[in-house]
C-alpha cells in the first residue's frame, strides 16, 4: 500500500510539471549562405512571435533554431535532429527546392512543417499530411493571372510563352487551364528558352498570329528580351507575368516597351509590430519580406497545438485542416486538404513611367 501511495503522489506531482513543459517549435532557416538575409528575417519573426506569446501567458514556447544554409542535405539532417529532440512542429525550410527534398523526412518523423516561402506547386501535389504552405503557390498565382486576362481582355487573341523551365512551364500550363475553364483558348503556345539572346523569330510568330496580349511564364531576363523583340516587330501587345519578373534590371533591359507590363504578386509584406521600449533593429528588405510570415507561422503552430490539445504532429495537422480559420499577424489562415492556403493574398502591379522618367511598379496596385 505504501508503494502505491508513493507512486500516486509522484504521478500527481509530475502532472503539473508535464503540463508546464515548454512547447518546442523548430525553425529551419538559411542563416548562412546565399539566402542568409531571408533566414535572418525568418529568425527575427519567429523569435519575436515566441517572445510575444510567452508574455501573453499560457504554455511557454521554446524556439529550437537550426541553420540549414539553404542546403537540402542539411535540411534533412535538421528534420532528424528535431525528431530526436522531441520537436513535432516546425517552421521552414524556406526555399522550394529545400522544402521539397526535406518534406519526406519531416513526414517520416511525424513533424508538422509550415513552409513560409516555398511556392513550387508540386510541393503540395501529393497531399502530404504534415505540410502547410503560407505563400501562394505558383499555380494559385497563375490561376489569378488567367482570371485577370480572361476578364480584362475579353475575346482578344491571347498568346502564352514559357521559358521551358519547370517554373515557367507550370505557370503557362495553369494560365491555359484557367482560360479554358472560362471558355477561352490561347491562339499560340510557344517557348523562349532560358538564356536566349534573340527573340525576333518568336516575336514574328506572335505578330503573324495577331496576338493582342501575351502571358509569359519565366524570369525577368527573358521577359525583357521578349518585350524588346515584340516592340521592334511593331507588336504592341501588353505582357502579363508573375513575380518571376520582379527584378530591378527588367525595365532597363526591356526599354520603353516595359511600360504597361503587369505582374501578379503578393501585396507589400506586413511589417513586424514594433516592440514597445525596445531599440529599433535595422532590417534588410529581404528580412522584412519574410519576418511577418515567420511570426504568423509560430502563431499558427501554437494555436494548432492548443486547438488539438496535443503536440502530436498528426493531431495538430488535423486541427489546422479541419478547424476554422486561425487569426495571425498576416490575416486569417485556413488550408485545403493539400496544405495550400484557401484564399491566397494576391494583387496586380503594373510597370509605369514615373515622374523622373523611370519605369517602375512601386505604388501601382490594382485588382483584376
Amino acid at each position: 500500500m505504501r508503494i502505491l501511495t508513493v507512486l500516486l503522489v509522484a504521478f500527481l506531482v509530475s502532472v503539473p510539471a508535464l503540463a508546464q513543459a515548454p512547447l518546442k517549435i523548430g525553425l529551419s532557416a538559411p542563416l548562412t549562405g546565399p539566402d542568409a538575409a531571408f533566414g535572418q528575417g525568418l529568425r527575427l519573426g519567429a523569435e519575436q512571435a515566441v517572445a510575444d506569446l510567452n508574455r501573453g501567458g499560457g504554455r511557454k514556447i521554446a524556439l529550437v533554431v537550426a541553420d540549414d544554409a539553404g542546403d537540402p542535405k542539411q535540411a534533412v539532417a535538421i528534420a532528424r535532429k528535431f525528431a530526436a529532440e522531441g520537436v513535432s512542429l516546425a517552421v521552414g525550410p524556406f526555399a522550394s527546392s529545400v522544402a521539397a527534398l526535406a518534406l519526406p523526412a519531416y513526414e517520416e518523423a511525424g513533424i508538422v512543417m509550415v513552409a513560409p516561402g516555398a511556392t513550387w506547386s508540386p510541393l503540395s501535389a501529393r497531399g502530404a499530411w504534415n505540410l502547410f504552405r503560407l505563400a501562394p503557390s505558383d499555380a494559385q498565382q497563375a490561376a489569378f493571372a488567367g482570371a485577370y486576362i480572361a476578364e480584362r481582355y475579353g475575346t482578344r487573341r491571347i498568346g502564352i510563352v514559357h521559358d521551358r523551365t519547370t517554373f515557367g512551364r507550370s505557370l503557362a500550363d495553369e494560365v491555359s487551364r484557367t482560360l479554358k475553364a472560362r471558355g477561352r483558348r490561347e491562339v499560340l503556345f510557344e517557348s523562349l528558352v532560358r538564356g536566349s539572346k534573340d527573340a525576333s523569330d518568336l516575336a514574328a510568330r506572335l505578330k503573324r498570329a495577331a496576338v493582342e496580349v501575351v502571358y509569359f511564364g519565366g524570369l525577368a531576363p527573358e521577359a525583357a528580351l521578349l518585350i524588346k523583340a515584340m516592340r521592334d516587330a511593331d507588336l504592341d501587345a501588353p505582357l502579363v507575368g508573375s513575380d518571376g519578373i520582379l527584378d530591378k534590371d527588367f525595365a532597363p533591359a526591356a526599354g520603353p516597351g516595359a511600360e504597361g507590363t503587369v505582374m501578379t504578386m503578393e501585396p507589400e509584406p506586413r511589417r513586424l509590430p514594433e516592440v514597445r521600449g525596445a531599440k529599433a533593429v535595422p532590417r534588410t528588405p529581404e528580412a522584412d519580406a519574410v519576418a511577418a510570415r515567420s511570426y504568423a507561422a509560430v502563431e499558427l503552430l501554437a494555436q494548432g497545438a492548443a486547438r488539438a490539445r496535443s503536440t502530436q504532429g498528426t493531431k495538430v495537422a488535423a486541427a489546422l485542416r479541419e478547424g476554422g480559420p486561425i487569426r495571425t499577424l498576416v490575416g486569417d489562415l485556413s488550408f485545403d486538404q493539400a496544405g495550400d492556403t484557401r484564399y491566397p493574398d494576391l494583387v496586380l502591379r503594373t510597370w509605369r513611367r514615373t515622374a523622373d522618367g523611370r519605369i517602375d511598379y512601386l505604388g501601382s496596385e490594382n485588382g483584376p
